[in-house]
């Protein structure tokens, strides 16, 4: 719906996409669990039973403050833990003074857990409700009818809690695949831009520092050419094992382009991130990819500037990555501040030694 996510943050991000997907889930489940329960409130007070009927009150006024969140505000209210408590009570006092009438809704109730909380969550609220349910079915029902329901409560919720267990499975391996580059594995275009966002907010809110490095393969076509475009294949994914190498593991390795990687690294300055640099490119340089494939890139540096967007921020990179391509190749430029009005530093321009 767009009304939780906006159409262009989900074509652009999988994770949103996922998240989006789970808020209608969890809206169309308490829109129809709210259509199904409320017509009961009536029927349960015709028949006085006024403290079910209460109950049910309080189980659709759950509901309509979910939709209502979600659909406004795009927050889910209590994170839909009032749900099971209030199905459990529900459904168990419904039995106890119904019979199999109440019986009959703990069965979608059950169900609908998994995939309204966390899997860990529903299994513990479905062990606590077919607990309760079971010991409701004992004392009401005959042996045979308290086996049969507990039984099929009980495979109810495996059949389900398989069913979301590999959904989830599921979701995760395609926002994974969704998120990387099949090749390198390392991350792709769809989250750069609320990665940088993300750094631009700490650098604007606590003034803390990143930076971004660019990182380019010298004559990349002329590998593919020579040696084959497998060949160039296998060079990149050891071009990304040597990076990851040298990296934190706070930092992040984007795939940008044909032979073109980006390194975000938070709390890190403009001269830390130069000395990286320097470092990653004599890595590269230092010993042959492959057996005998001899392999140079240029590198640039930009430390993000208080006020600029990601994309002027990725712009001065870029600016002084094509510099380093310009003025030799096997080389770092840094990027100034872009408010101090300067060009790109000559202090950075040493060529690495390979």
């Amino acid at each position: 719906m767009s009304a939780f996510i906006s159409t262009d943050s989900t074509s652009t991000n999988p994770t949103l996409a996922v998240l989006g997907f789970k808020h209608q889930l969890v809206y169309h489940l308490h829109l129809w669990a709210f259509i199904a329960v409320a017509p009961l409130v009536v029927v349960q007070w015709q028949h006085h039973h006024f403290l079910l009927s209460g109950m049910l009150i309080l189980f659709c006024a759950n509901a309509l403050a979910v939709i209502v969140l979600l659909r406004f505000r795009s927050t889910y209210f209590l994170k839909g833990r009032l749900f099971p408590l209030l199905a459990v009570a529900c459904a168990a006092y419904s039995t106890a003074i119904n019979g199999h009438v109440g019986l009959y809704w703990a069965y979608p109730a059950a169900s609908a857990l998994f995939f309204l909380l966390p899997l860990r969550e529903a299994i513990a609220s479905n062990t606590i409700f077919v607990t309760v349910m079971a010991v409701v079915s004992f004392m009401k029902f005959p042996e045979a009818d308290f086996w049969r329901i507990t039984f099929s409560l009980g495979l109810t919720c495996l059949f389900s809690m398989i069913f979301a267990w590999l959904v989830g499975k599921l979701q995760m391996e395609l926002t994974r695949l969704a998120t990387t580059d099949p090749l390198t594995g390392c991350l792709n275009r769809s989250q750069l831009a609320d990665i940088l966002n993300g750094q631009i907010q700490m650098r604007e809110r606590y003034g803390r520092v990143s930076s971004m490095v660019l990182l380019d393969l010298d004559y990349f076509k002329l590998i593919n050419d020579q040696w084959g475009h497998l060949a160039g294949d296998k060079v990149l994914k050891e071009m990304a094992l040597r990076l990851r190498k040298r990296i934190r593991e706070s930092d992040q390795i984007f795939r940008i382009g044909g032979e073109e990687f980006m390194i975000v690294l938070p709390e890190t300055n403009q001269h830390e991130g130069n000395l990286l640099a320097h470092q990653l490119l004599t890595s590269i340089s230092a010993r042959p990819f492959l057996e005998d494939i001899k392999v140079t890139a240029s590198a640039s540096i930009a430390e993000v500037s208080k006020g600029e967007t990601w994309s002027v921020w990725l712009n001065r990179a870029d600016q002084a990555l094509y510099d380093a391509k310009s003025r030799g190749r096997n080389q770092v430029v840094s990027a100034t501040n872009q408010a101090a009005g300067d060009q790109n530093t000559d202090t950075s321009l040493t060529p690495v030694a390979g």
